[in-house]
């Protein structure tokens, strides 16, 4: 962590992503080019409504600067440790979110997913990442303060500390009732052949109803994507491109998105609002839709570099930010023992069914991979 804290109660422990308000501390968005900005006053809503139950906030998780990447790590290869896959990169921009919950340090923890990043980061750890519905959390006192992909999300070592963490956040969450009847549909991907055939399997192996689907628009959803954050991320930070302690990448990233002009970002709502209708209507048919998490599996610390090819590590991740709906990312071991995801998606408003679905997929699929974190003194590592 990249701040250890005892905020708060004595119950659940929570790691909080530093982007995210708590009061007296400094929102450092894991970049040198924030070293003095003054400490939050408040508390961000999220976290004022999970101490007023009685959370203990243990730390401020490390992040990709300014949750602009996908790795967790800087150029350098500097960023948390990923706990389970030590080789493997721990994910972004999550990184430090996800790797305190596999750790063992923290109960569950924020981050937030603007294109994959609560997700991604849960896949390459092997814990639970969901994404809510847009606008289910609250976004007060989360950086950036505007955005039209951005959402809280939560990271858990197991399926049902989500829907207890949600219940905690969102006063509205009601019970669903069980998911043993519900009829999935699983996705048409171009992921690679290993990876999909260990999501089909988990897929058969929970018992539930399986028919064929498909997006048509899942890659140009995924372009589409790249350039709304690209226009929201140069709007949001385009004033420190020239700060020489922003790390290499974010600075190439932040100057291209200069570059980004009103028709691309036309042209991409068009497309959010043609595939937002596409996946409302694969759901009318389905109660959720399965498909892996990322297309391949997690890249090596050493992989890292490349920053621009790992981006596509995001394909299947992205376009749910696009339009909006909620996701939920559970963690499989593939058959060669390294980690990858099995990602559902829900109708928009429905995370709780998302949530009873993940806790049947971790009761009844052999190779999900659950983390019961034990009280652990709250060190310095992620």
């Amino acid at each position: 962590m990249t701040e250890v804290l005892g905020i708060g109660g004595p119950g659940l422990r929570v790691a909080v992503k530093d982007c995210i308000d708590i009061a007296g501390t400094r929102t450092g968005l894991g970049s040198r080019a924030r070293t003095d900005v003054a400490p939050a006053r408040r508390n961000a809503d999220v976290v004022e409504a999970l101490l007023a139950a009685g959370c203990r906030v243990v730390g401020k998780a490390a992040m990709h600067e300014f949750a602009y990447g996908v790795t967790g790590l800087t150029p350098d290869g500097e960023g948390p440790l990923n706990p389970g896959f030590p080789d493997l990169i721990p994910g972004g921009s999550s990184s430090g979110s996800a790797a305190a919950v596999a750790a063992g340090l923290a109960d569950f923890a924020l981050g937030t997913d603007t294109g994959g990043s609560v997700r991604m980061p849960a896949a390459c750890c092997g814990v639970f990442g969901l994404k809510p519905s847009f606008g289910r959390l609250s976004r007060a006192g989360v950086t950036p303060a505007e955005s039209s992909l951005d959402c809280v999300g939560l990271l858990a070592g197991r399926a049902g500390m989500l829907a207890e963490a949600m219940a905690m956040l969102d006063p509205s969450i009601c019970a669903v009732g069980e998911a043993s009847g519900s009829t999935l549909g699983l996705l048409a991907t171009d992921a690679d052949p290993e990876v999909a055939a260990a999501v089909a399997a988990a897929a058969l192996a929970s018992g539930l109803a399986l028919r064929p689907a498909t997006l048509a628009g899942l890659a140009e959803a995924f372009d589409a994507g790249l350039t709304i954050i690209a226009a929201e991320a140069w709007a949001a930070y385009g004033r420190h491109v020239e700060d020489p302690r922003l790390g290499r990448d974010v600075a190439a990233r932040l100057s291209a998105a200069a570059r980004i002009g009103p028709s691309e970002v036309a042209a991409a709502e068009k497309v959010r609002r043609a595939f937002t209708v596409e996946v409302d209507r694969a759901l009318e048919a389905v109660d959720a839709l399965v498909l892996p998490t990322l297309p391949t599996f997690p890249p090596t610390r050493a992989q890292a570099a490349d920053a621009s090819a790992i981006l596509r590590i995001t394909a299947l991740v992205r376009p749910f930010n696009l339009s909006g709906h909620p996701a939920i990312s559970i963690p499989l071991r593939a058959p060669s023992g390294r980690p990858i995801g099995l990602q559902i998606v829900g109708r928009k408003g429905e995370d709780e069914r998302l949530c009873v679905l993940a806790e049947l997929f971790e009761q009844r699929v052999s190779n999900v991979i659950t983390i019961h974190a034990e009280s652990t003194p709250c060190g310095p590592r992620p």
